[in-house]
C-alpha cells in the first residue's frame, strides 16, 4: 500500500480520480489569464498524467503569457474557439480555480460537470465531483507534486520544471506567509526530478520588455496613500496599454510594489478600461486581512492576503467603496489585535 506522506487527506479521492480517468480523454483546464501557477499547474498535471497512459489535453481561454511559453514545449493547448469546436467528451478537471467561471464563461457551458477541482484559494466554491483543496497549500502546483509523490507517479523534468515554476510565482520565489516547511521539502523533490531553478528565474524575472517598464513607470507615478498610509493604490487608466506598447499580461507584479511600501499593509492595482469596467489586485503582507472578503464585496475573490476582482457595472464609486472596505477590515483586524507585527 503506498502510504501518503504530503497529502493523506487527499489519497482516496485522488486514487479515485485516477480510476475515473480509465480510457477517457482528458481535458486539464486553466482559468482565463493564467499564471505560473495555473500553467505550471496544467503542464505538471498534464505530463504526470501521459506518463501513466492518458490521452491529455490542455485548455485555456487565453493564451500562454510569453514569460511562460518555456514552459510548454511539445505540449497540446487549446483556447476556447477549438474546443467548443471539439465535440470529444473529455473527462475535465479544472485547477487553479477558484470558482467555475473562472474559466471563461464559455468554458463553463463547455464542461458544466467537471469530474475534479484541484487548487488552493480560501475562497473555492467545490464545484466538481472530486475537490481536492486545501487553502493552507502555498500554489496548486504544491498540491500537484504532493500527489505525485504519494502516489508514486512519474515525474519528469519538464513536469518538474513547471510545478516547480508555479510554486515560485505564487510564493513570490519563497517570500509570501504561505510558504512552509512542506513547500521547500517539494521544491527540493523537483529539483531532484530535473527542476533548474536558475532557468525558472531567467525566465520569470529577467525578461522583463521596455514597454512593461515603461507600464510600471506610469504605476508608480500613480500611486496613492490611503487609510493612514497603510493602504497604497495605483491606477492605470484606460488606454495605458495602447499608449505604452504593453498588455495586460504585463501588469503581473506590479501590485507588489505598492505592498512593499514600508508602513503598508495591503497594495491595490486597479485597471481601467475604456467601456468602463475595472479590475483590481489587492495584495496584503499579513493574511489576517482577509483580501478574499474585501474582494467577494465586488464579487471578486481568491486568498486572504491575495485576490482579484472585475466590475463591468456600478463602476463610478469604486475607488471610494474598496477604501472604504478595506479602511473597515483593517479597524476589524486592529481591534481584534490579530495582525502579525
Amino acid at each position: 500500500m503506498t502510504v501518503s506522506k504530503f497529502y493523506p487527506a487527499f489519497a482516496t479521492d485522488f486514487d479515485r480520480l485516477l480510476r475515473r480517468l480509465a480510457g477517457r480523454k482528458v481535458a486539464v483546464i486553466g482559468h482565463a489569464r493564467p499564471d505560473g501557477d495555473c500553467i505550471g499547474s496544467q503542464v505538471g498535471l498534464a505530463r504526470v498524467l501521459a506518463s501513466a497512459g492518458h490521452d491529455v489535453t490542455c485548455v485555456n481561454a487565453d493564451a500562454v503569457p510569453r514569460r511562460l511559453e518555456f514552459l510548454v514545449p511539445g505540449m497540446k493547448f487549446l483556447r476556447t474557439d477549438d474546443v467548443l469546436a471539439d465535440p470529444t467528451d473529455y473527462a475535465a478537471i479544472f485547477v487553479d480555480c477558484a470558482d467555475q467561471a473562472r474559466v471563461g464563461e464559455r468554458l463553463k457551458v463547455r464542461f458544466p460537470r467537471p469530474l475534479a477541482n484541484l487548487d488552493h484559494h480560501i475562497s473555492n466554491t467545490h464545484f466538481a465531483e472530486l475537490n481536492l483543496v486545501d487553502a493552507g497549500s502555498a500554489a496548486t502546483c504544491e498540491i500537484l507534486t504532493g500527489l505525485a509523490l504519494d502516489r508514486g507517479l512519474a515525474l519528469d523534468a519538464p513536469a518538474a520544471q513547471a510545478l516547480y515554476t508555479g510554486i515560485v510565482t505564487d510564493t513570490g520565489q519563497f517570500r509570501f506567509a504561505s510558504t512552509s516547511r512542506r513547500t521547500f521539502l517539494l521544491a527540493a523533490e523537483l529539483m531532484a526530478a530535473g527542476a533548474n531553478p536558475p532557468q525558472v528565474g531567467l525566465e520569470l524575472y529577467e525578461r522583463e520588455s521596455m514597454a512593461k517598464l515603461e507600464l510600471l513607470q506610469r504605476y508608480l507615478s500613480s500611486l496613492r496613500m490611503e487609510c493612514g498610509g497603510r493602504v497604497c493604490i495605483g491606477i492605470l487608466p484606460a488606454g495605458v496599454f495602447e499608449a505604452t506598447g504593453s498588455s495586460a499580461e504585463d501588469t503581473e507584479g506590479l501590485v507588489d510594489y505598492a505592498r512593499s511600501v514600508e508602513g503598508v499593509d495591503v497594495g491595490v492595482l486597479i485597471k481601467e478600461r475604456t467601456d468602463g469596467s475595472v479590475k483590481a489586485s489587492l495584495r496584503a503582507k499579513d493574511a489576517t486581512y482577509r483580501l478574499d472578503l474585501i474582494a467577494a464585496q465586488f464579487n471578486g475573490g481568491g486568498h486572504a492576503s491575495a485576490a482579484g476582482l472585475s466590475l463591468t457595472s456600478g463602476t463610478e464609486d469604486f475607488y471610494a467603496r474598496l477604501v472604504a472596505a478595506l479602511a473597515k477590515q483593517i479597524t476589524l483586524v486592529d481591534a481584534a489585535g490579530k495582525a502579525a507585527p
